[in-house]
């Protein structure tokens, strides 16, 4: 009974974490750029949040999650985000999964995958430590995305 108490808390905490990182998300799609949003949590406590800013920063570099990561480890004066969790509203990428599992989160959560570039559609794990968890909000995270692209193409 205990532990499905502990699973309910843990999807609830998912779920209003993953909204606060679609909302950066949002943040993204007003600003012309594909709409990924990222916040990093510990102590149930966001210490940072991100979204893509590739196209205002001219840095294909500059995705959510390296955002997300250099905010958290400069609130943390430290370079290892042990403790905390990673919400992020698509599968990262390569790139972004190095500097995941480089970083030594204890967990990554992402909404919606992305079989084209994300890290598990190319057979990389994060750190051994970092637990994953994956399909939160996924729907909501994959129509925004969906609106964002359909727009460029009009």
């Amino acid at each position: 009974m205990a532990s499905d108490f502990v699973f309910l808390r843990v999807q609830l905490d998912d779920t209003f974490f993953m909204k606060q990182a679609l909302a950066e998300a949002e943040k993204a799609f007003h600003a012309d750029e594909v709409p990924v949003g990222a916040v990093v949590v510990v102590g149930g406590r966001i210490i940072a949040r991100a979204h893509n800013l590739t196209e205002r920063l001219n840095d294909v570099t500059a995705h959510a999650e390296m955002q997300a990561i250099t905010s958290a480890a400069n609130f943390l004066n430290g370079k290892y985000l042990v403790g905390c969790t990673l919400y992020v509203t698509l599968e990262p990428c390569v790139m972004c999964a190095g500097a995941l599992a480089w970083s030594q989160l204890e967990a990554v959560v992402f909404g919606a995958p992305d079989f084209k570039r994300g890290f598990t559609q190319a057979g990389l794990n994060l750190h051994p430590k970092t637990a994953l968890r994956s399909g939160i909000m996924a729907e909501d995270s994959k129509t925004l995305l969906d609106r964002f692209f359909a727009q460029k193409r009009a």
